[in-house]
């Protein structure tokens, strides 16, 4: 059981209920269950792309992200590798133990000492790699923080502008378009210079998959540019907040992207094939499998965007029929407005519970694959809409304090990291 206060939740059978769908929902973002679907001992098959192994002269893998050490763990027991490298977050043990994997974890999600140490390691590693070897890139959601070389700024500039763009409600694409033009190993600038054979595997953690923005592209090519990165610091008004070094070398790649004779835009073909092995339509299908086998008629859909407008999404798609369940996924955009604890997961279900107040009774949930929901040590929430009064929960969303909240009510989901991340998963149920 991931969900490790599963019985002190459950005090209601619709509780019950919800926390087996949602239960369900992380097990099938488990890359033990996702890799060996195209891995075996011989050959990597995804659609009608095959690798076959014994045509290189060594397999190695660079693991990077939530689901790092889970992932290097899926695919040892299948094709043991060489050696190889894996970056997950500190706090986070990893799962895979031995000699041959050097092992670091780094912070998250502002990037730290070890970042930097860590992305030298994986840019050195992959570098020394010849050229009949194959590196397999093991990359989910995280990798941005996790591995990290500023370019021509200094890591405390680094750290100041992520916290800048955690705190504005930037989608992740525009995080990221941000960090990639302040780095040195992102937007495929990692595999540059490689001679090896590569081949990236993606637990994709962002809309529409995007391959360029997963962990900031490090292994595909960038097609945003240095003009995207200043609109994106002058859409949330931080151009004023952030080091002026950071806006120096943002303006020196925007001149010599004017001066260019060439599209702005990178059209050098990747060296690194990249794929995505799974993303959260799997927990979402899993959870809908789950919900019609415990007897519920399903509805489902995915939110992203502003925190206020998923919650009017979804409260328009509630089923009006009983023993109905409206399952959800995706990824809400939060501006964090207080000093609380807390994050995106337990604020749409604090904001879920202020406007269902006057509704039948239901039950509802949200929660972090990852397990751990924006500055909190908590996965989710879980709640039924019982009666709290509005000024109450008004003053705890005014602090970014939903974590609190939840505590005082006993309803955070606790799981502790899970070693993997398919963004976010919830669900209503009447």
């Amino acid at each position: 059981m991931i969900i490790e206060n599963f019985e002190e939740l459950a005090n209601s059978k619709k509780k019950k209920d919800c926390l087996e769908i949602l239960e369900s929902g992380l097990q099938a973002a488990n890359p033990e269950n996702i890799l060996s679907e195209h891995i075996t001992p011989s050959k990597i098959t995804i659609g009608k792309k095959t690798i076959k192994i014994d045509d290189y002269s060594g397999v190695y893998s660079v693991a990077f992200g939530k689901a790092g050490d889970s992932m290097t763990r899926a695919l040892n027991a299948i094709i043991p590798v060489k050696s190889g490298i894996i970056v997950i977050p500190k706090g986070s043990k990893s799962q895979i133990k031995g000699k041959k994997f050097q092992i670091f974890n780094s912070r998250h999600p502002k990037p730290d000492k070890t970042s930097v140490k860590a992305a030298k390691e994986v840019m050195k590693f992959v570098q020394n790699r010849r050229n009949n070897d194959l590196v397999i890139f093991l990359v989910s959601g995280g990798g941005s923080a996790l591995i990290a070389i500023p370019d021509g700024i200094t890591l405390d500039d680094k750290i100041h502008v992520t916290d800048l763009l955690l705190k504005s409600g930037a989608s992740i694409k525009e995080f990221n378009c941000v960090r990639k033009h302040l780095s040195k190993i992102k937007g495929g600038k990692l595999v540059q210079q490689m001679k090896c054979h590569g081949i990236g595997l993606i637990m994709s953690d962002v809309e529409g998959d995007d391959i360029s923005t997963i962990a900031s592209g490090v292994t595909h090519t960038d097609d945003t540019t240095y003009s995207d990165a200043i609109d994106v610091l002058e859409k949330y008004k931080l151009k004023r907040k952030v080091p002026i070094e950071v806006l120096q070398v943002l303006e020196k790649g925007l001149k010599k992207e004017e001066g260019s004779t060439q599209d702005n835009k990178r059209t050098t073909k990747p060296k690194v094939e990249n794929y995505v092995i799974a993303n959260n339509v799997n927990c979402i299908n899993a959870m809908k499998e789950k919900a019609k086998e415990i007897g519920y008629n399903i509805d489902s859909l995915q939110v992203f965007g502003d925190i206020k407008e998923v919650v009017t999404k979804i409260l328009d798609k509630i089923p009006k029929e009983p023993k109905s369940c409206l399952i959800f996924g995706g990824e809400p955009t939060v501006r964090v407005l207080g000093k609380g604890t807390g994050g995106r997961n337990q604020e749409l279900v604090l904001r879920l519970l202020k406007n269902t107040q006057k509704l039948e009774k239901m039950a509802f949930a949200s929660m972090g694959t990852d397990g751990i929901d924006g500055n909190s040590v908590f996965a989710g929430a879980i709640t039924e809409n019982i009666r709290v009064e509005p000024t109450v929960m008004k003053e705890f969303l005014k602090n970014s304090d939903s974590g609190r909240f939840f505590q005082k009510q006993k309803s955070n989901i606790i799981t502790g990291f899970t070693h993997t991340n398919l963004m976010d998963i919830g669900i209503v149920l009447k």
